[in-house]
């Protein structure tokens, strides 16, 4: 299994930007997926999780409102809206991929990772 993340870049405070996480080897539908970033010297984040049919959905309560996950299981891609970038959104952004059970905010309980893409705010 492979998930490809991409989407990051250098973007200005107030802009919005949509990540995306295609999954490769693995039917999207049958997965849980969350979304997750690391800024520097800081610890690995939980941001939201979405269920494997997309009808359920669990925000951090620092991101809610401005974060939107999104899941197209035809394309087998997940999304990542993010609107009005701060600069202390900067950070690599990671999608994740929970083989069984249900949502989830622990990072350990995801089994696959992306490789990470980079998202740099200026102000």
């Amino acid at each position: 299994v492979q998930l490809q993340a991409s989407g990051g870049g250098l973007v200005q405070a107030g802009d919005s930007v949509r990540l995306s996480c295609a999954v490769v080897g693995r039917t999207l539908s049958s997965s849980v997926m969350g979304w997750f970033r690391q800024a520097p010297g800081k610890e690995r984040e939980f941001l939201v999780t979405i269920s494997k049919t997309g009808g359920a959905t669990r925000y951090a309560h620092s991101v809610k409102g401005r974060f939107t996950i999104s899941r197209d299981n035809a394309k087998n891609t997940l999304y990542l809206q993010i609107d009005s970038l701060k600069p202390e959104d900067t950070a690599v952004y990671y999608c994740a991929l929970k083989s069984v059970g249900l949502t989830s905010n622990r990072a350990d309980e995801y089994d696959y990772w992306g490789q990470g893409t980079q998202v740099t705010v200026s102000s």
